[in-house]
Formats: structure tokens, sequence, C-alpha cells
């Protein structure tokens, strides 16, 4: 049996793909059922999510509340799954997406940009959170080309899916908003700047055209080569061009505000 697999079982937080499918009850049931049809779909553009799903390789956290109590759940699921991933063998089969789901009494929110604001609190809190150092490799300034948000030493990236979402629909994972998380180095290895690489993402980009109806967010980009992540953590439903500050900030730049 896979190392990785002995080792998520003896989690507090996290909850394996399985668990949910056999034991899940109430709004849990209701986003694996939402989770599921989509990813089940042939048509989702994303080929690492659905391989994951059809392997029963996802990782769940429900959060039942935006409070205190429902953060520090959050913060300690998240460190698990981060030492889960740091023993990644480099292999599709045993790279877990951990799929994040806010209950409908945690977030308030109605419009795109809400969720948005809402996803970038939370990634904020986590940060307050974090005791780990930030990597040295891995700039602090969101509109920097080697940004990514971090948590246990980790770079991660994430996905914000939001009910709102409607032209956009491969950011749309049912009635509730969703944070899928990777480390950052998967997205590296399967689609990262190599001619097979560019391949991949050629691939998914021509399958969004598809499913969502439109081509895809002109903010898409590969990590390092120019293209700002915080944007594409939050993909607005139009394909515009976007501007503005992201929300994030850095533990420096707060002490350094609080200091000045």
């Amino acid at each position: 049996m896979d190392v990785q697999v002995d080792r998520s079982q003896q989690t507090t937080k996290l909850t394996s793909q399985t668990q949910v499918l056999e034991c899940g009850e109430g709004w849990h049931r209701a986003v694996f059922e939402d989770v599921a049809a989509r990813l089940a779909d042939p048509d989702f553009p994303c080929v690492f999510s659905r391989n994951a799903f059809r392997k029963g390789l996802l990782r769940f956290v429900f959060v039942e509340s935006a409070g205190r109590d429902g953060m520090r759940h959050l913060a300690g699921a998240l460190t698990e799954y981060v030492e889960l991933s740091r023993g990644w063998d480099g292999r599709l089969d045993t790279a877990y997406p951990l799929v994040v789901m806010f209950s409908a009494q945690a977030v308030t929110a109605r419009t795109v940009e809400e969720y948005h604001s809402f996803g970038w609190q939370v990634l904020q809190e986590l940060h307050h959170l974090d005791a780990a150092p930030w990597p040295e490799d891995v700039g602090h300034d969101p509109d920097s080309a080697s940004w990514s948000m971090c948590f246990n030493g980790m770079p991660l990236f994430c996905n914000m899916s939001s009910p709102a979402h409607r032209n956009r629909r491969s950011r749309n994972l049912g009635g509730h908003f969703a944070l899928v998380i990777n480390p950052r180095e998967r997205f590296d290895v399967f689609a990262g700047e190599t001619p097979s690489g560019r391949q991949v993402r050629a691939n998914i980009r021509k399958r969004i055209r598809s499913y969502d109806g439109m081509r895809h967010s002109p903010q898409l980009g590969s990590y390092g080569v120019g293209a700002l992540e915080w944007f594409q953590y939050g993909l607005i439903d139009e394909n515009a061009e976007r501007s503005g500050a992201c929300p994030f900030q850095p533990q420096t730049a707060i002490e350094t505000d609080r200091n000045s």
C-alpha cells in the first residue's frame, strides 16, 4: 500500500475522498455530490483534477464558520496537508489536491467579487496563523512574478471557485465557495515551462474554451515569467483586463506599516 495513503489516514482534520463518499452527511455530502458531478464530466477542463477524482485522491476539509475556530481548524488541516505533501514522489498518481469547502453560514457573498474578497480574507488569516518563515526564494510582494501563497514553508497554488461564476463554469464547483489547493511545484512539474508542460497548458486551455463557451482568461500564464499568481487565484467571470492591488499583505509589510 502507498506510504502516503497510510499517512493520510492518520490525520485528524483532513477527510479522504473515500471517507466523504461513505460517511458524508448534510452539507458535506451535498458538496461531494456537486464536486463529483463536475469532475466525473469528461469535458471538465482540468485533466489533473479529473485524474485525482477518478483515482480517489482528493482530500477535503470542511470549514463550518469564518470565525477563529473555523480558521484554526483550517490552519490545522492545511498544516497536515503540507506535511502529507512533503514526501511526494513526483508521480501524478500520488498528487493529492486539497478541496477546502466553506459552509453557507461561513460566507455571505453573492457576487464573484465578494467571494474573492472572502477568499483573500481567509488566505490573510492563514498567513497570520502561520508560524513558519516565508521561503527565501518566493517573493513577498504579490506583484512580483516570484510571489506565491505560502503556508508552513511550502509555496501553494490556491484556486478560488464560487457559485457566482456563471460564464466561467470551470471555476464553479457547485453551491459552496471552495479553495482548491495544490503545492506550487506540482504545476511546475506537469505544466511548467517545458515543451511537454506548454502542450499540457495548451490542451487545458482548449478544453476551457469548449467547457466555458469562452476563451481562457487573459490572466492565465506560467509562474515566474511575468504572469501574476494572485490574478490567477481568483479569475473574474469575464475576459477583461485587470488592474488594482492584491488584497493580500505579507506579514513583513504589515509589520512595516505598524512601525512607520
